[in-house]
């Protein structure tokens, strides 16, 4: 494609991101006033995760399932085949897989975690077996833990830096990465995982040039190479900005040269193509064939995996859509806007602006608060609220307990603040940056936060927690001096 089409200078020499699509179904949204917006708290046990969405104005929680659906992916839902198996709709996602991802054998899982149970219940033979990765997900990490494995983290030191201007915080540190395999030795080494682009801090992704690096490494030791594709998208056009072998390549030339580094790619399609479900790709059939016998057992037959034939449908147009950069640059647009404005103000965030969503650094925002209180997880219940805005909590709470039940503290305490493809106005957007900088000038009114209720696993979603004093009280009453009765 042009690629000038995407390049709008405007006279004014403002840098507005310019929405290359236009709205034509619309959701009604609320917002409810600050004393309901406690109750909900509450009643959600100051966790974002629990609130119901009659109490949410802008739903920042998440992009999985939350991306704005085309016109062309909601029509194809209209001929889906709903056989149990042999699915002519399968044969559709087949195909885009396969024309998209460069990928001929295709295993469909209901979501992105079923792929990351089926890989791990499949190669994590032994208790203490090792999966390097450049960082770990929530859920990624849960599986690779239940079947007795153990993951390690290789990044570079500048990817923990919050004000950063390295374009790829998401690299895999290469001299680590052998460095662990010869200690560890191969065997006890399953896989290597790669996730674009890496959630956790910041959505940072990684370059085309390092994935060539751990594609030498992982050869060398015979090693398979599995990608975790979930935010292949947009990954692939920060490579296009910022990776300048690439700064003439299309998506789909980008797309094909990653995923063609990787053994297995598996992906969620709640965040890769803006529908439900996921799936697992290979050219090995002996890959496909370790891996054919468990998606009827966990999830449904071949054909079909768990899966709603009718999103099978918007998955395979879905994918098609990835490799046009007008339909993926509009989220990592607005997230740069949203990011450089708060910066400007004082607001300190993960910079450079990653995908997925703007990040908010808890740490220091709330310095006053030690991370046995959850800072993250405080900034994100202040935030919503004074503004309606749900955010997520990344940081300890996302963490998990040692096998002793001992707590671990996160690298980075983050409020995330997700902007799904094609769903936010920029003046919504401006609401989010005006309440933010207000919070911001009153973060000492903020105060921690302790469970009452922690389950064992992915706490984060389920979890209960409450103030440790009574500052919501004091919020409330700031807030009302300088706002009034406005919401």
């Amino acid at each position: 494609m042009n690629k000038e089409n995407v390049k709008i200078k405007f006279y004014s020499g403002e840098n507005i991101p310019l929405e290359l699509h236009k709205v034509r179904i619309v959701q009604k949204l609320n917002l409810v006033p600050i004393e309901r917006r406690l109750e909900a708290l509450y009643e959600g046990g100051f966790n974002t995760f629990r609130l119901s969405t009659k109490d949410v104005f802008l739903d920042m929680l998440t992009d999985s399932g939350t991306n704005a659906m085309s016109d062309m992916q909601l029509s194809s839902m209209m001929r889906a085949d709903d056989a149990y198996a042999g699915s002519q709709s399968f044969y559709r996602l087949q195909q885009a897989v396969e024309d998209v991802l460069k990928k001929k054998y295709l295993l469909p899982v209901h979501q992105g975690r079923a792929a990351e149970n089926i890989l791990s219940n499949a190669y994590i033979r032994k208790k203490g077996d090792l999966i390097p990765m450049n960082y770990h997900f929530t859920t990624a990490l849960a599986h690779i833990t239940q079947y007795g494995g153990r993951i390690v983290e290789l990044l570079y030191d500048e990817a923990y830096k919050i004000d950063s201007r390295h374009p790829f915080k998401g690299n895999l540190n290469v001299e680590k990465l052998d460095a662990v395999i010869r200690e560890t030795g191969k065997e006890n080494i399953p896989f290597i995982r790669m996730e674009a682009s890496t959630n956790l801090i910041g959505g940072q992704p990684f370059s085309i040039q390092n994935m060539r690096e751990v594609r030498k490494i992982a050869d060398r030791y015979g090693i398979r190479l599995v990608l975790d594709a979930s935010l292949l998208g947009e990954n692939a056009y920060l490579i296009l900005q910022r990776e300048p072998e690439f700064a003439d390549s299309s998506m789909a030339e980008v797309i094909a040269i990653i995923t063609g580094l990787a053994d297995i790619v598996y992906f969620s399609a709640r965040k890769l193509s803006s529908s439900r479900g996921g799936g697992i790709c290979t050219n090995d059939l002996a890959i496909y064939r370790e891996l054919e016998a468990l998606v009827p057992l966990f999830e449904g037959f071949l054909t079909y995996g768990g899966i709603s034939v009718r999103e099978i449908e918007a998955m395979a147009v879905g994918l098609y859509e990835t490799l046009d950069e007008t339909m993926i640059c509009q989220s990592p647009q607005f997230i740069s806007y949203l990011v450089e404005s708060l910066t400007s103000k004082g607001v300190p965030m993960v910079t450079p602006p990653g995908v997925l969503g703007a990040h908010v650094d808890a740490m220091q925002i709330c310095s006053h608060i030690p991370q046995t209180q959850y800072p993250a997880g405080a900034l994100a219940a202040a935030f919503y609220l004074v503004s309606g805005v749900r955010g997520m909590e990344r940081g300890s709470i996302s963490n998990q307990r040692d096998e002793n039940g001992n707590e671990t503290y996160a690298d980075m305490e983050l409020l995330r603040l997700a902007v799904p493809r094609r769903v936010f106005t920029l003046s919504q957007i401006k609401y989010v940056e005006d309440r933010l900088v207000w919070l911001y000038e009153n973060r000492n009114l903020i105060g921690g936060l302790k469970f009452v209720y922690e389950p064992p696993v992915l706490r984060f979603f389920m979890g209960g927690l409450e103030p440790v004093s009574d500052w919501t009280n004091k919020l409330i009453v700031k807030f009302k001096e300088d706002f009034g009765d406005s919401l």
